[in-house]
């Protein structure tokens, strides 16, 4: 068994700005917040996630997520087009984070269009890793 709160854990909420299907999605208003403050919110709210990050190449999300309490990577635009993956951001964060000397025992990858994730979920999610032999757990 892992002892989580000794593991530093950052989140990495990849949130474009050129979403296709529903443009602006991670901004709309969703019960009085941004979509993506949600995620923030739950993320910020963890009791084992060390660092929260939001990684976008818009300015109106990355403000919005400071707004929220996230820090922020302003992410290249040929890793937020529609070919992009969300691995290729969350490599650019984690290589980012390297450049200036921070990292992690434990990457997370939190969508921002799951808004009823709560921080006790994301909680469960850390405790199931740490109570198996599992080195990743996904959610759907």
């Amino acid at each position: 068994m892992i002892n989580l709160l000794h593991k530093k854990s950052v989140a990495i909420i990849t949130a474009r700005g050129k979403s296709k299907g529903l443009p602006r999605k991670n901004i709309i208003d969703l019960a009085g917040k941004p979509l993506i403050a949600w995620t923030i919110e739950a993320s910020l709210n963890s009791r084992y996630i060390s660092k929260t990050i939001v990684s976008s190449d818009d300015e109106e999300i990355l403000d919005i997520s400071k707004k929220y309490g996230a820090e922020i990577i302003r992410r290249p635009d040929n890793l937020a087009n529609d070919t992009a993956t969300s691995e290729s951001a969350v490599k650019h964060a984690i290589d980012f984070l390297k450049s200036i000397g921070e990292e992690f025992d434990i990457i997370v990858l939190l969508q921002p269009t799951s808004p009823l994730r709560t921080s006790k979920d994301i909680d469960k999610a850390f405790e199931a890793m740490s109570n198996s032999s599992a080195t990743a757990v996904i959610s759907m």
